[in-house]
């Protein structure tokens, strides 16, 4: 998260007018990069509720400071992250936007001694580019993290990482490629689930012996999980060991492994999103089962629908039979 270095103070005692007052003071002034007074100490009781976990009040008290100083960057970027973690991404963006307006339009004003400028132009890009990759718009989402990376000027792990994502939702699985092997490259030790994604895009890139590679290391970390199962199973069978992908599909718990079946791959294509190659290997291998499924499923359909119509028929024939006894010579008894 994006926070300007400022001590903790304990929340003041503001009225409704004293706060319309403050908006019409700063409604016209320069943009503001840290606080003072009032504003200030209410800005510090937000990140205190937000480092406690109590993130709705936090996101109240960050609400309260962007009506205050509405042109103070961190108050809406700050407002931002906790509109993240409340789920609310759509507001969240909005909040990321401000901030960054905000910050260019810092930047471009003058500089002048003892007026601090915004400098987490790169930072904010990376949270509103990072919210447009997980909320399905990833062109946009590269947009903000490509200019991120070139303000940063360094390999930065968290935006190689970031930007490689949304590369690979692009196509872009060269690009993708080098920027999640740079990020890894950068914590080596710390097998993180990002190292799947590479293992992936190598597979997609036709480096079949770098991928499994990487996916070992990844399977070491999380022997249990089901996508790392399915993954593993799907370049051991495209290497040329069907069975032994077959088994290992099968290690996959049922309710967890029936995702990797579906008819249309719909849940490694739209969930998980597998890259191409990866998908196909995964139809090609898990083809059989649902087949022998699908097959399955008939005869039982078939077999529950002459059952039905064995009970029918056998009812009907109970009913003509007792219809019958109540009929002698003609006259009913």
């Amino acid at each position: 998260m994006i926070l300007p270095i400022l001590t903790f103070s304990s929340t003041p005692q503001r009225s409704y007018a004293a706060d319309e007052q403050a908006v019409a003071a700063v409604a016209e002034s320069a943009v503001e990069v840290v606080l003072t007074g009032d504003v200030k100490k209410l800005f510090n009781e937000g990140r205190a509720r937000e480092e406690q976990g109590n993130v709705p009040a936090a996101t109240r008290i960050y609400q309260k400071v962007t009506k205050i100083a509405p042109k103070f960057i961190y108050g809406w970027s700050n407002l931002g992250n906790t509109q993240v973690a409340l789920g609310a991404l759509a507001p969240a963006e909005s909040s990321y936007t401000t901030a960054i307006n905000l910050c260019q339009e810092s930047r471009r004003e003058e500089e002048k001694f003892g007026v601090p400028r915004c400098n987490d132009y790169y930072l904010l890009l990376l949270n509103r580019g990072t919210l447009r990759l997980n909320n399905n718009n990833p062109k946009e989402a590269l947009v903000d993290l490509e200019l991120s990376a070139s303000l940063r000027a360094k390999p930065d792990a968290l935006i190689l990482q970031n930007r490689g994502r949304a590369r690979e939702a692009n196509g872009l699985y060269g690009a993708a490629d080098q920027d999640y092997t740079v990020a890894i490259s950068m914590t080596t030790n710390d097998v993180t689930p990002i190292w799947l994604r590479s293992a992936m895009v190598k597979f997609q890139n036709g480096d079949s012996i770098g991928a499994l590679d990487l996916i070992r290391r990844v399977e070491a970390k999380f022997p249990d999980v089901p996508e790392v199962k399915a993954a593993v199973a799907t370049m051991v069978a495209a290497k040329g060991d069907e069975v032994g992908g077959k088994k290992m599909l099968k290690g996959i718990p049922e309710r967890a492994r029936v995702k990797y079946l579906e008819e249309d791959m719909g849940y490694v294509k739209e969930v998980v999103a597998w890259p191409p190659k990866m998908i196909a290997a995964l139809d090609k291998l898990t083809k059989e089962e649902r087949d022998s499924r699908a097959a399955a499923a008939s005869n039982a359909a078939a077999a529950a629908t002459a059952a039905t119509n064995a009970v029918a028929a056998a009812t009907a024939a109970t009913n003509a039979v007792a219809a019958a006894a109540t009929v002698v010579d003609g006259v009913d008894i």
